[in-house]
């Protein structure tokens, strides 16, 4: 009331004020965004607002001025109350005591409220009801897309394309945005190299080098070059650290990582994306080595802060500051409360162990007043930043932007990229137009609107989705193709054969059948591990009995994680798989059925044939026993049967120990010819670079991508070491007959590791350079690295 009796004032102007018809908030939109106070009351009154001053000195003029209670109230976040992002008429429904706590200044933050009516007068209470009118930062898990969805993030990380990633993050920022959203919960980066664990549909899959360029590319994406743009929000990296690990694929489990592996394998993400400058990080449920991580000082502190230098904030996950009660790290609330703020969890979420117990904690001298300050500088850092202090409401139509032609060109841009063809028997594809009649679309997952969004999507509608049946039949249409379509089943947990006689007569009238299957949406995510990782319901039977039909098929799986499909793979022509490929994966995969562009997506995870060989990966130690050389080509079945005589190695008696499908793989319409690796130099010292050089043709008669990757082995460590790391890659487009030379400038420094002393080293010694579209290139030189 303060801000608008002083506006009106200024402004010769009667002040009014009506909460539920938002008149106030409009009319100040009107007066050309005029100030909270003058210039002159700025500078004298609250130094704070001077847009003009260092930013850690409008931080530090603020601390000074507020009470230890409005200290804690910024270390606390709460849910909202609940709204669509549009409805700008919303009816709000009092809550008195969220309410009571934004005006006395003891909330920092709001997540899931994107009514953009509510979210300004939350901002409304923060910023002219409180004493010091700090205003809030509102959070939401804008994971994969806002209104626009994107494929998941695994699905992101196919395309292989930085670029790309970030763009469709920018595109979620902007969405989100217009929604009052300032903050979102991502990317998660956390290593996953087990298809159980149902958020590795959220992850940038198995390896390090690939998600850590992802991770820097998404926080580029979401936050922009400034955060206090309309366009940008902050980011949130999650799940420090470690997460992926959790013990048999179960979501929340425990992990024992070794300090050499999360150096080597678990941390780089992170440290990519506090390099690119994320605002704010948050922390796991879980806990390493049997401390969890809202209380992990050593990773929180000392790694985080002390040695990365991050300035950003750490929020904990939902309730996993009093969930350490739950681990038995934690007496009490008070205990957990005491832990965290220790180890420097600047902002608890959901539960309120800091709001009840931490002013009490400062009385009672067991922590110091300066502690409590250190964790609120970096919270009220992030909100100058955003400029919410400048401008913290909403315009009631900035969600005009949500689902416009540009992010839908996008979305389908990415949803093309991101899929990956594991199969292409005699080329059936792409589909000759010129000499089909007639198409048989067969599958639960034909036309399931909801299933293709993925998994996290809290604002993507069902109705906003172009699916693989939709999108086939309009482009058909005007080559006179006829498009038949029979389910098969009713969804895709459906055990019932009773549909199948309808499918396999469907698939008998036409000259080709487009088999779509895989998972819901929501048996990927989180809290959604599986024990079995085959096409549920009676998936697999369906497509058994179509193969007996005697048609050409194309297998479409869309799914959120690998799944166990090398029978289905050996019964079919050809497939596609497609990690839910979002609001245009109908349109995408139709595009890529009729050859308009050439799959060109990759593998960012390895294919099991069996749960039982989990985890599989493919930058593994090499063990004294290892199996024997892997053959690709040559090493395909899925059955094997029982064999003793293998000899006493690493290996399984009844599946081979080698994976379905491998890091890195995918196909093209088109064929690539790598040509003799050219290497700067066989020795080197530390400091200095490689530079590696091929020459790549299109040897095909289509233009296509491919992604040209980059693997070298250190021969001889102080510890094993991976028998492949990744250590570059460059995607490429083609025409056929054309030839690219593809260069890569391989740091010395960046084949150091650390030991589990956790002590970054370079040793000499030979490491063996491989070239080429997979994780299976072959090798093309030898570098020696000298003293």
């Amino acid at each position: 009331m303060k801000f608008c009796t002083a506006l009106c004032n200024r402004h010769d102007m009667t002040p009014t004020y009506f909460l539920d018809s938002f008149l106030c908030f409009v009319c100040c939109l009107a007066i050309s965004g005029s100030p909270l106070l003058s210039a002159q009351e700025t500078k004298t009154e609250r130094p704070w607002l001077d847009k003009s001053a260092p930013l850690d000195q409008r931080v530090d003029s603020l601390l000074a001025e507020m009470a230890l209670e409005e200290k804690v109230g910024q270390l606390t976040q709460s849910n909202g109350i609940g709204g669509e992002a549009t409805g700008n008429t919303k009816n709000l429904v009092a809550d008195s005591a969220l309410y009571e706590l934004i005006r006395s200044g003891q909330l920092g933050s709001i997540l899931n409220e994107i009514n953009v009516t509510t979210v300004n007068e939350f901002q409304r209470l923060a910023v002219e009801e409180s004493r010091l009118g700090i205003p809030l930062i509102i959070g939401r898990d804008v994971i994969h897309g806002f209104r626009t969805i994107f494929p998941l993030p695994l699905g992101q990380a196919a395309t292989w394309n930085p670029e790309m990633v970030e763009q469709a993050c920018a595109i979620a920022a902007r969405e989100a945005r217009s929604a009052g959203v300032g903050w979102t919960f991502a990317p998660m980066v956390d290593i996953a190299r087990d298809p159980r664990w149902g958020r590795i549909a959220e992850s940038f899959g198995e390896d390090p080098y690939l998600a850590s360029s992802l991770s820097a590319a998404s926080v580029r994406g979401y936050q922009g070059d400034d955060l206090s743009n309309s366009d940008s929000i902050a980011a949130c990296v999650k799940h420090f650290a470690g997460y992926g690990a959790a013990e048999g694929g179960r979501d929340y489990n425990a992990t024992m990582i070794s300090p050499s592996t999360m150096r080597n394998v678990y941390l780089p993400p992170f440290q990519a994306a506090v390099d690119a400058g994320v605002a704010t990080l948050m922390c796991g449920f879980h806990d390493v080595n049997g401390i969890p991580m809202s209380v992990h000082k050593q990773l929180l502190s000392n790694v985080l802060r002390g040695e990365w230098g991050f300035e950003g904030f750490v929020v904990s996950d939902w309730d996993s500051i009093f969930e350490t009660i739950e681990h038995g790290s934690s007496k009490d609330e008070r205990a957990a409360a005491l832990a965290a703020a220790q180890a420097g969890v600047n902002m608890e979420m959901s539960s309120p162990c800091y709001r009840k117990n931490l002013t009490e904690l400062v009385t009672s001298g067991q922590v110091s007043e300066t502690t409590v300050d250190e964790l609120v500088k970096p919270i009220l850092r992030v909100k100058f930043q955003l400029g919410l202090f400048e401008q913290p409401y909403t315009e009631p139509d900035a969600a005009k932007i949500l689902l416009s032609q540009e992010h839908l060109d996008a979305a389908r841009k990415v949803a093309r990229q991101s899929v990956v063809m594991l199969k292409n028997e005699s080329s059936v594809l792409p589909l000759d137009k010129t000499i089909l009649k007639k198409i048989a679309i067969i599958g639960p997952l034909a036309d399931a609107k909801r299933d293709q969004l993925g998994t996290w999507i809290p604002d993507g509608k069902e109705a906003d989705s172009q699916t693989p049946l939709a999108a086939i039949r309009e482009s058909a249409k005007n080559n006179e193709i006829e498009v038949l379509y029979a389910s098969g089943l009713v969804d895709d947990l459906d055990r019932s054969t009773q549909g199948f006689a309808e499918a396999v007569a469907t698939a008998e009238q036409a000259d080709i059948v487009v088999l779509i299957v895989g998972e819901r949406a929501n048996i990927s995510g989180e809290a959604r591990s599986r024990a079995t990782l085959d096409l549920p319901g009676a998936q697999n039977e369906l497509v058994s009995t179509l193969a007996k039909v005697g048609k050409p098929i194309i297998l479409i799986v869309q799914a959120g994680r690998p799944l166990t499909i090398g029978k289905q793979i050996e019964a079919v022509d050809a497939v596609l798989y497609s990690f839910h490929a979002g609001t245009m994966a109908g349109p995408a995969l139709a595009d890529l059925l009729w050859g308009i562009e050439s799959p060109s997506g990759k593998l960012p995870v390895t294919f099991p044939k069996s749960v039982g060989q989990i985890p599989l990966y493919y930058n593994h130690v090499n063990t004294g026993r290892p199996p024997r050389p892997y053959d690709f080509a040559k090493d395909k079945r899925v059955d094997d049967d029982f064999d003793v005589e293998l000899g006493y190695n690493s290996n399984y008696i009844d599946v081979g120990p080698y994976p379905l499908f491998p890091f890195g793989y995918g196909l093209s319409y088109s064929t690539f010819t790598y040509g003799d690796v050219e290497l700067s130099a066989t020795k080197l010292r530390s400091g200095e670079i490689l530079a590696v050089r091929v020459p790549v043709s299109n040897s095909g008669k289509v233009a296509a991508d491919e992604i040209v990757q980059l693997y070298v082995r250190d021969l001889v460590g102080s510890l094993t070491r991976p028998v492949r790391e990744l250590k570059g890659f460059r995607r490429i487009q083609l025409e056929p007959g054309e030839t690219s030379v593809v260069e890569f400038a391989l740091p010395v420094s960046d084949l150091g590791f650390f030991n589990n002393d956790e002590e970054r080293v370079l040793e000499p010694g030979e490491y063996e350079i491989f070239v080429g579209g997979s994780s299976l290139a072959p090798k093309v030189g030898t570098l020696e690295i000298v003293e």
